[in-house]
């Protein structure tokens, strides 16, 4: 079953592309030909804005984190021969504290249905019912609605069009790298105990943010624009927060 013939998506998907033509249409004195992308990135931007609030949970997540590093070493040091009262002396933790160890998840949960939303409005050839005019959209002539190989395998002259997505993933990939570093540094120090294993698996999962340009080169382009967008805000954000609220928590 196609999810986005499900009425209730069918409809906020409607919604989204009521709402996307109409911020191109007004943007289009101002930007012309790049009302859409334009739109993308207002959208984008619009999100991130609603999304503050959970940003500096989960940056104040983080710093709790490091800060209650000894004490949960502690705690696994003392109860790691059982792990259910290792788990509900950890959670009084946090409670005491009054903290979670899944704030650091909630940014991305809550953009996975906005960027589902934004891939849908350029893939579509319909939207409940009626022609998705968003397809006919470009960004210096590369149609929104392609991703990298499919405008690769579609263009007889690819070149200069390429060079959109390999700026825009260029540009994800610089913020990955960055992001990487800083997370690096603002991370729970590792157990001394650790095993090798679990070090060695610490620092793969350290390389994950480079993953969002195998992602973005596969999506459309709209959608990779929403991603350009996204972690460069996101980047920004979390060094503000931290600024801000690394005195307060230590």
């Amino acid at each position: 079953m196609d999810i986005y013939s499900f009425a209730p998506v069918a409809t906020v998907l409607d919604l989204a592309y009521t709402l996307v033509t109409v911020l191109a249409q007004a943007l289009a004195p101002l930007s012309g030909g790049f009302s859409a992308a334009l739109a993308v990135v207002v959208v984008t931007i619009a999100v991130r804005l609603l999304l503050l609030p959970v940003g500096r949970s989960q940056v104040r997540a983080e710093l709790t984190r490091r800060r209650l590093a000894p004490r949960l070493r502690d705690l696994r040091r003392r109860y790691g021969k059982d792990p259910e009262l290792l788990q509900r002396k950890t959670m009084e933790l946090y409670a005491e504290e009054k903290a979670s160890p899944l704030a650091g998840c909630l940014p991305t949960l809550l953009q996975a249905p906005v960027l589902s939303v934004l891939y849908g409005l350029f893939v579509l050839a319909t939207i409940d019912g009626h022609p998705n005019g968003l397809l006919a959209e470009h960004l210096l002539s590369v149609p929104l609605g392609a991703s990298l190989p499919a405008f690769l395998g579609a263009s007889a002259a690819a070149w200069p069009g390429v060079l959109v997505y390999l700026v825009l993933l260029a540009g994800i990939a610089a913020v990955a790298a960055v992001s990487r570093v800083h997370a690096l540094r603002f991370a729970e120090p590792p157990a001394e105990d650790a095993p090798e294993a679990v070090l060695r698996m610490t620092r793969a999962l350290s390389w994950a943010p480079l993953a969002t340009v195998v992602f973005a080169a596969l999506v459309p382009l709209a959608a990779t624009l929403y991603l350009a967008v996204s972690t460069t805000w996101t980047l920004i954000e979390r060094a503000i927060f931290r600024h801000r609220l690394r005195p307060a928590l230590g």
